[in-house]
């Protein structure tokens, strides 16, 4: 499992030549908090680099009103290229967590630049394919693994994230120290496919046995081995 794709930072792999031609494709814009960038099912065939801050990409469910969140996207990183290249609706909703400067190019000139630099084509396919293969896993842990263990990996994942992220930072002080993730039950049930109600019953369980402590909107790690342990399965 995993939302975060920052190794294959779109806009950080680029060339300085390559990066400053993509660039002036487009322009900037800026977003405030929970913005739609875009959303799922609309026909627009832009595509965004992420410049400053994060959006989550998520899909509605069966369920209605619900929503599961499929993926973070920092600086760097590009969005929007599925319906650029294919001309389908927009598979996703992006929305900005915070206020976001984004970079945006018309999808016709994004294939066009992409169809006369392979080596940037390249890294589009690439990304493409990590984040396919990703959902891969994100849908067979939906199927195989228990809230619980959706639950420790999530929050394993996202509390080794780099502290300049959205939901991360260091706690130390006279309580127990570790790494907050600032989250709210439902956001976070969004992350794993699982109701509020699922994920506050695997919250207290953690509690119990001392590897979380949970505040407002924050989950704390307290034991990150034993919440690794139970991401893959094993109890005390």
């Amino acid at each position: 499992m995993g939302l975060l794709g920052n190794e294959l930072g779109f806009a950080r792999a680029l060339t300085t030549q390559e990066h400053e031609s993509v660039m002036a494709l487009g322009n900037p814009k800026h977003y405030i908090a929970d913005a739609h960038l875009m959303t799922q099912g609309d026909r627009t065939r832009h595509i965004m680099i992420i410049i400053r801050g994060w959006v989550t990409v998520s899909v509605a469910t069966d369920r209605g009103a619900t929503r599961l969140i499929l993926g973070l996207r920092g600086p760097g990183e590009l969005v929007g290229e599925m319906a650029a290249l294919d001309s389908h609706p927009r598979s996703a909703t992006v929305r900005a967590l915070g206020p976001v400067e984004a970079h945006l190019i018309a999808g016709d000139a994004f294939r066009r630049f992409l169809a006369l630099h392979p080596r940037v084509s390249s890294l589009v396919i690439r990304q493409l394919t990590f984040r396919l293969r990703n959902a891969d896993q994100e849908r067979s842990a939906l199927a195989s693994l228990t809230v619980l263990q959706r639950l420790a990996s999530r929050l394993s994942e996202l509390s080794r994230a780099d502290p300049s992220g959205p939901y991360t930072r260091s706690v130390s002080g006279p309580s127990p120290t570790g790494t907050a993730v600032h989250l709210a039950q439902d956001e976070l049930a969004a992350t794993v496919g699982a109701t509020r109600e699922a994920v506050a019953k695997a919250l207290r369980l953690l509690r119990t046995q001392d590897v979380v402590r949970t505040g407002n909107r924050m989950v704390q790690v307290l034991d990150p081995e034993l919440l690794a342990l139970l991401a893959e399965g094993h109890r005390e």
